[in-house]
């Protein structure tokens, strides 16, 4: 029986039922086929259901892909193009004709788009990732639907998110979404190939230790698409770590999921919600350099979160200025932290090794403080 409310009582899932803000992210291969472009019925099932849910009172941001797939009928191309420029123009048709679609369908329930384009760079540079953040929030204010996908008609290799899976996750923390749901043509995480033997799917992931066994496919098979399991569930990691739900499961199954009920594969929060700047810090920003750093230092960052010191720093790499994220790393390469630096990297070299007393007034200041840095989790 599918939940007919916001709130259902019969819901196993009620962190899902219950999430007044939710991220929805549907594949290329949910709505689109090969040589029929856009599958403008399967879209407009999935609009019924997201427009029923919007409908009992609750908020939707809908990230879609399908703007390169839904570009290829109409260029006679056979096949998702490999050569960048080729898929821009695809995505340049396929973008027009994708929202156009959603923005009929969602007419039909009452319920006005916005279309909200975002590359990589928006999401890394702080101030774009705030931009974003307003964006989506007044539109959901003002009672529209925000669809947003990756920009691929201007986003170059350097510049890509590589799969709306972990743009969905970011999204998930630009727009304080509730939960977030992962649509695909795969009803959720498998311990196994079930094409090729028999499987189980794997229904609730509480620590990333529970899917330590469990080998990912990472391709498409309908040949539309570039996401995988492999990527949902890197992005699901992201999004939980963040503290908040998410499931993995098909499209066929978005209203069941949507009300709670247990279908596909949840992952359950997996810390506190951070702060807007801590994950954007971690998960967002693109390191522009590498601080090297001693022992001492490394324990002091890792074990008592304090502040980090010209003393402890042994070597600088990279070009950045004040204020730009830097990665912090140990004398074997291995990642510490992640900060916003306070020096340019022109000026550090000669403050290296250097107690603060000793420093010159105005190169008294902490390297990185600690209120503007984030720890990396070790690998297990």
């Amino acid at each position: 029986m599918t939940a007919q409310g916001p709130l259902a009582a019969d819901a196993a899932r009620p962190g899902i039922a219950g999430a007044r803000r939710v991220v929805v992210k549907v594949g290329s291969s949910s709505l689109t086929t090969l040589p029929g472009g856009l599958d403008t019925e399967r879209l407009a099932a999935l609009v019924d259901v997201l427009g029923s849910v919007r409908t009992a009172g609750r908020e939707v941001v809908l990230v879609s892909s399908g703007a390169i797939a839904a570009g290829l009928a109409p260029l006679g191309l056979e096949g998702r193009p490999r050569d960048l420029a080729t898929a821009q123009a695809a995505a340049s048709v396929g973008q027009l004709r994708l929202v156009q679609t959603y923005a009929d369908a969602f007419a039909r329930h009452g319920i006005t788009v916005g279309q909200v384009l975002l590359t990589a760079d928006d999401l890394t540079r702080r101030g774009h990732y705030r931009n974003a953040h307003r964006t989506v929030e007044r539109l959901l204010t003002l009672g529209a639907l925000p669809i947003v996908n990756e920009n691929d008609t201007v986003a170059t290799e350097e510049i890509r998110f590589g799969d709306n899976d972990r743009l969905a996750a970011l999204v998930a923390h630009v727009a304080q979404a509730d939960a977030l749901v992962l649509l695909s043509d795969v009803d959720g995480v498998y311990d196994g190939d079930p094409r090729t033997g028999p499987a189980s799917l794997v229904d609730t992931v509480r620590e990333p230790g529970d899917l330590a066994a469990v080998t990912l496919g990472s391709a498409g098979r309908n040949g539309v698409g570039t996401g995988g399991m492999a990527t949902k569930v890197e992005a699901a990691f992201i999004a939980a770590h963040a503290g908040v739900p998410v499931v993995v499961t098909s499209t066929a199954q978005a209203a069941a999921a949507l009300a709670g009920e247990r279908v596909g594969t949840l992952f359950q929060p997996m810390g506190r919600r951070p702060s807007a700047r801590q994950f954007w810090l971690r998960y967002a920003s693109r390191p522009r350099g590498r601080l090297t750093l001693d022992d001492g230092a490394v324990e002091a960052v890792r074990e008592r979160h304090a502040s980090l010191l010209a003393a402890g720093i042994t070597a600088v790499s990279g070009e950045f200025v004040a204020d730009d994220p830097v990665e912090l790393v140990g004398l074997d390469g291995t990642v510490v932290a992640r900060g916003l630096v306070a020096y340019d990297a022109a000026e550090l070299p000669r403050l290296l090794g250097h107690k603060t007393g000793d420093l010159p007034p105005e190169y008294r200041r902490e390297v990185v403080h600690r209120d503007e840095m984030v720890l990396v989790r070790r690998r297990s």
